[in-house]
């Protein structure tokens, strides 16, 4: 029997590197229309910059020593009405004052540098907070209100759709407006508090039907033998269904958070300086529009590119134990 050849690979990858070229010449085609200049340079001070704490002279006095040692220099102030010496640190680079001028109480005498997180660092950060916090509370909810779409309970199981029906029915930034100036006013929540809720309510409408799917894609056998071996109804459901549908729904469970991810850049809406927030913030003094948009969506496709592979290799290592 021949064996079958190989098939050439190459030019399907050389047609993949033409379209993304051609995507970046249309790119920079439809800058050049419009006669935008890039400003990449301006981006990587939103992400980590050095800010400047000016040291001002503690009393009123004159300049007594400036002792310099490396990128640093040591100011000593020697007090009008006396008294000890008062010493300040300041680098070298930002020494306004020499030996022997005076000073006033709050005259500016240098400045100590550090790093400080940038605006995009920040956003970034409270996105995946968000994001994980309001996942985490949403599987829960998803997870009691899927149990109670199968509850053979009329109250429960009416609830249920109720609550799925009214979520998966009405968008997501009117249920944040709602949370946030209806429910957060009469209980006096947070933004931040309100914000987590409105998403682990919609992602717990839709985490609920992905997780009754997977419940009731397990054969009724399983239950059966289970139930005939003495376990009771929860035995059931905790050790034998859960774990199998759990397994199963990994892969729509992923879709859904990475949505949360992206769909997290709602509660901008309500002055929580999340990812979106602070490209907006940005822009507005910048006036680099292009580049931290781009920058903002590379961001968030980072974020859950990371998250997608993980769930890939959560799903590798189930399929593995089975």
């Amino acid at each position: 029997m021949p064996l079958k050849r190989p098939s050439v690979q190459w030019p399907w990858h050389g047609l993949l590197a033409l379209i993304l070229l051609g995507l970046a010449i249309g790119l920079w085609v439809a800058t050049k229309r419009v006669n935008y200049e890039w400003r990449w340079a301006r981006v990587p001070q939103y992400f980590f910059y050095q800010a400047e704490d000016t040291q001002a002279a503690p009393v009123a006095g004159t300049i007594n020593k400036i002792n310099p040692n490396g990128a640093y220099s040591q100011v000593d102030i020697t007090p009008a009405n006396g008294g000890q010496a008062v010493s300040l640190t300041v680098e070298t680079d930002t020494l306004k004052v020499k030996i022997g001028d005076p000073v006033a109480e709050g005259d500016g005498i240098g400045a100590q540098r550090h790093w400080k997180i940038g605006p995009l660092s920040w956003g970034l950060w409270v996105t995946i907070w968000i994001s994980f916090v309001s996942g985490l509370i949403g599987l829960f909810i998803g997870l009691i209100t899927g149990l109670c779409r199968l509850s053979p309970n009329p109250a429960l199981r009416g609830l249920a759709v109720f609550y799925i029906e009214l979520i998966r029915g009405t968008p997501l930034l009117v249920q944040i407006f709602i949370f946030y100036f209806f429910i957060g006013t009469v209980l006096n929540l947070d933004r931040i508090v309100a914000g987590i809720g409105a998403l682990a309510l919609f992602v717990g409408a839709y985490t609920a039907e992905i997780i009754r799917a997977g419940i009731q894609s397990i054969a009724k056998g399983q239950t059966e033998a289970a139930r005939s071996l003495g376990m009771t109804a929860a035995q059931t459901m905790t050790h034998i269904v859960l774990p199998q549908a759990l397994k199963r729904v990994l892969p729509p469970l992923a879709g859904q958070f990475i949505s949360l991810i992206k769909d997290s850049s709602l509660v901008s809406v309500i002055a929580i300086t999340d990812l979106t927030k602070s490209g907006r913030e940005i822009i507005t003094s910048s006036f680099a529009t292009f580049e931290i948009w781009f920058t903002v969506a590379l961001l968030y496709l980072v974020v859950t590119s990371l998250l997608s592979q993980l769930l890939f290799w959560l799903e590798r290592r189930f399929a593995r134990s089975d």
